[in-house]
């Protein structure tokens, strides 16, 4: 049963950081949008949560074999499932920020958000109550 919990648990922490990762990200790129040059980016969100889940093979492990090599910890912060967004309209400075797909993109990104912290809040609010009624 607790194998459940923490799976439920590891599901919302590991979705909402990587929300929380995808907004700054969006953000980023509406902050950018009239600089010359500037790629817009997006998380891989599907790829990233399958990852830090563990899912599809999960996280790749790698073995230090020499003391000299780095240290290949991985966290769930989608680093590698950041892509470069294709640009919708091209511009003459270079830039590929639309501000209106990424206000777009940033407002889906709230109400999904926005879901995860109900479902992080039912199922504490479910656990309290299967624990108030073991009295």
């Amino acid at each position: 049963m607790l194998s459940k919990i923490d799976t439920e648990i590891a599901f919302v922490q590991n979705a909402l950081n990587l929300r929380a990762r995808r907004h700054e990200i969006l953000a980023g790129n509406i902050a950018n949008s009239d600089t010359p040059n500037f790629k817009a980016r997006d998380l891989d969100f599907s790829a990233a949560l399958k990852n830090a889940m563990g899912v599809d093979g999960g996280p790749l492990k790698l073995t230090r074999t020499h003391g000299g090599h780095l240290d290949a910890s991985g966290s769930a912060t989608g680093g590698g499932h950041v892509k470069y967004r294709s640009s919708v309209q091209p511009s003459l400075d270079g830039n590929t920020v639309d501000p209106d797909v990424e206000r777009a993109h940033f407002t889906e990104n709230s109400l999904h958000y926005q879901f995860m912290l109900d479902r992080a809040a039912s199922s504490f609010k479910t656990m309290g109550l299967a624990i108030g009624s073991q009295q």
